[in-house]
């Protein structure tokens, strides 16, 4: 339909296109706000050539462009499953010489195609085409393709609106921040950069609990001052990431009380439309949702890495999926699926939460690194908020396997995941245990004497119960350090350190399927009597698995960053000492965590209170 078709009544315009009764909830841009953001993410040219701004694209002659792409299409099966909308409009502003083919295109759960709408545009005109949302149960998008048949044209100002008689609701922007300062500079100017989705935000908290200030920082103190009073600066204590974005929540509530808040990590690439996008979609939704960004690589932008995530609470396992059709690591120029897809969690590395799912809910559990986001979630769930990964929303990360699993953080990822696992209804102590048990030996074995250490003193600190989490993780972060380091292997060392003879040796073949147990039995005892092949010998990140580095006595293995490697040495005492550490945790684990798993259910209203975050802050509480 033209816009002769479907007139609306025009309000005042709010900043972001939107006027009195419809919202514009998604922009169709053409190109990001850096040259690592692939272009081909938000438009691509199908034929003849074009050149492109952020808000506006110059077709040649015969030119055929098409936003069938990651950030380019309107999740319209999440419009319909999710919020009151019951139609879209999506309006765009053609300037042309001759003719313009503008074509509303959909798709469903099978990525099948079909026209909603079509025009020919001659001249310059605004071109107004809505669709109801209606056919798009179970999966499906929409989007635009343009054809510029007879001469130039010019697209600009593409936005995606729905009807709404809801004021718009405040929303804050948290930013956590450690150690990470052009990092954290930068991804506030790249907010800053695109005024139109910042006119939806009305602050940004930047919590920093570094030891080097954010704000000495020459783009940060530019930024500051563009940004004037939306920006707001705070240091504090280093309470984890944890600690970081509950204060950005705790400060945005006492600001607006009534609004929502997006939790953001300080080392993204930010594509600044996402909080547009988020904060319409949850202005929409039937109830309080949480509504989460999915996340693409940064060092190979064009792939996904996460979207509407899943745990394992029994090998505790972030990131799974259970569904086939979930799209993880995979390159979104091939194919962006059309099915819907359920989360049950969503990453705070940008991730938005309703002021009313604060109030019904609390705070985050103080578990100062790893697990807050899975564990707010699962919460949510069972209080019947649900959590939508919402595509076409999206940042990029860091990619996750060029950070090594033997760090500090593993003692956090395992304390913090067998608490959530024992908030949650049905947990299995003696499943867990089992899974740990495994997890543990494999690392003995793989002469990972650090880490098994590491995974031990987790579970010891788990079975101490709530008192654990009472300053928050401050001193558990600088214990477990101070302990690492005792263990030779837990140290990256220079490449070179690699002796010039040191023969490099691949990996071995896996297991067959349901031999693991078998397998790694048989390493533990190789390893009991002191049966294991002369080092030294190479071996890469890929290849260090447990049945292939077991069977050695002195290895050199990379570390996932690349930058150096880990020596690791067979000790029989050690090894002794961790597997009989090993099995005494085990009975512990089976025997107490009923208990702790009650003690933790029962500290949850304190533990997750603004008055505990506050006392942790070290401010007073607000009064009521």
């Amino acid at each position: 339909m033209t816009s002769a078709d479907t007139a609306t009544t025009a309000g005042p315009d709010r900043g972001d296109g939107s006027t009195a009764g419809r919202r514009v909830v998604a922009r169709g841009l053409f190109t990001g706000t850096s040259p690592v953001a692939n272009e081909a993410l938000y438009a691509v040219m199908e034929k003849g050539s074009a050149s492109r701004t952020r808000t506006g694209l110059h077709l040649e002659r015969g030119a055929h462009a098409d936003m069938n792409t990651f950030f380019g299409r309107f999740p319209a099966s999440y419009w319909q499953r999710w919020t009151t909308a019951s139609s879209v409009t999506v309006t765009v502003t053609v300037a042309t010489s001759a003719h313009l083919r503008l074509v509303l295109w959909a798709s469903d759960i099978g990525s099948h195609r079909r026209i909603v709408d079509a025009t020919e545009v001659v001249g310059d005109e605004t071109v107004e085409m809505t669709a109801p949302l209606t056919a798009f149960a179970d999966g499906g998008a929409m989007w635009l393709s343009f054809q510029a048949i007879d001469g130039t044209a010019r697209i600009t100002d593409i936005a995606w609106s729905v009807e709404t008689a809801e004021a718009p609701r405040p929303v804050s922007i948290a930013i956590c921040t450690h150690n990470r300062v052009r990092h954290c500079a930068e991804t506030v100017a790249a907010l800053a950069s695109d005024p139109d989705a910042l006119s939806v935000v009305d602050a940004i908290w930047v919590v920093d609990q570094g030891d080097t200030p954010v704000e000495e920082h020459p783009l940060f103190d530019r930024v500051r001052g563009e940004l004037g009073d939306t920006l707001h600066y705070l240091r504090q204590a280093n309470l984890g990431g944890a600690g970081g974005f509950s204060r950005g929540m705790y400060e945005a509530a006492q600001r607006t009380p009534h609004g929502d808040v997006v939790l953001m990590d300080d080392d993204i690439l930010c594509e600044p439309e996402t909080v547009l996008r988020l904060a319409a979609f949850a202005a929409m939704t039937s109830g309080p949702s949480i509504v989460g960004a999915q996340m693409l690589f940064l060092h190979n932008p064009t792939h996904l890495l996460a979207t509407a995530e899943k745990v394992d609470l029994v090998s505790l396992r972030r990131g799974v999926t259970d569904d086939r059709y979930v799209q993880q690591n995979k390159n979104m120029l091939k194919k962006i699926s059309d099915r819907r897809a359920e989360a049950q969690y969503n990453g705070w590395w940008t991730c938005l939460i309703p002021a009313e799912v604060i109030t019904t809910i609390g705070m985050p559990l103080p578990v100062f690194f790893q697990w807050d986001d899975v564990e707010y979630g699962l919460r949510a769930a069972r209080a019947g908020i649900p959590t939508v990964t919402l595509p076409g929303a999206g940042v990029w990360h860091a990619d996750f396997y060029w950070k090594d699993v033997d760090g500090f953080g593993h003692y956090f990822a395992t304390r913090n995941g067998l608490i959530t696992a024992a908030l949650e209804p049905g947990f299995a102590p003696d499943a867990v245990a089992k899974e740990m048990g495994r997890a543990i030996a494999r690392s003995i074995v793989s002469l990972q004497y650090g880490l098994a250490h590491t995974q031990l003193r987790a579970l010891e600190d788990f079975l101490a119960g709530p008192s654990i989490l009472d300053d928050g993780g401050a001193a558990a972060l600088r214990e477990i350090n101070a302990e690492r380091r005792a263990y030779a292997d837990t140290q990256v060392v220079p490449v070179s350190a690699i002796g010039p003879s040191v023969p490099i040796r691949r990996a071995a073949p896996p297991p067959k399927p349901g031999w693991e147990d078998a397998v790694l039995a048989k390493r533990t005892v190789a390893h009991a009597r002191g049966r294991l092949i002369r080092g030294p010998v190479a071996i890469s990140y890929e290849d260090a698995q447990w049945w292939h580095v077991g069977q050695f006595d002195h290895v050199f293995v990379t570390d996932a960053s690349q930058h150096g490697c880990r020596e690791r040495r067979y000790d029989r005492d050690t090894a002794r000492q961790l597997s009989e550490r090993l099995v005494r945790i085990s009975l512990r684990l089976r025997r107490e965590a009923p208990g702790v798993a009650a003690a933790y259910r029962d500290a949850m209203p304190t533990l997750t209170s603004v008055d505990n975050w506050a006392r942790l802050y070290g401010i007073d509480a607000p009064v009521d």
